[in-house]
């Protein structure tokens, strides 16, 4: 018995999953739509518990695809940081930030550090413990040393 190939449904396929689910459609015959079984499109429809999920957007707060063009221009005239924030009128440290989070002067390029923003975006995120080994360690080590956190004295 051979197995199906994971499916990954496309925006515009979950989009239409979406409309046929809230115009009371069963998940077998939207599943017959895309030649898959209910159970492949279960998962979409669970995790947000059969309500479907907000459009994605940018806060207000965060820098455009145009500002970060801006930005590489001015790397790319050899600006300072402090004029590049100035004509964007932006704290200077944003701009320090986004060049360090996004390649450095060498690397920076306005739509990969656009793409990789609206990808950090993605929620949930895993905890700074999961992330970070050397605190992992740490943690593991303080542990072993004083015991379960219900043992240790002040």
């Amino acid at each position: 018995m051979s197995c199906r190939r994971r499916i990954y449904f496309t925006s515009k396929q979950k989009s239409e999953i979406w409309d046929r689910w809230q115009r009371g459609k069963s998940m077998i015959s939207i599943g017959r739509l895309f030649d898959r079984d209910s159970s492949s499109i279960y998962p979409l429809l669970l995790r947000t518990g059969g309500i479907r999920p907000a459009e994605r957007r940018r806060s207000r707060l965060e820098l455009t695809l145009v500002e970060r063009e801006v930005i590489s221009r001015g790397i790319a005239g050899c600006r300072s940081i402090r004029t590049i924030a100035r004509e964007l009128s932006r704290p200077a440290s944003t701009i320090s930030r986004e060049i360090e989070r996004n390649g450095s002067c060498g690397q920076y390029r306005a739509i990969a550090a656009d793409d990789q923003a609206w990808d950090r975006a993605l929620r949930p995120k895993l905890c700074k413990l999961a992330l970070n080994k050397h605190l992992q360690r740490v943690i593991s080590d303080k542990i072993t040393i004083h015991g379960p956190p219900e043992q240790m004295v002040d």
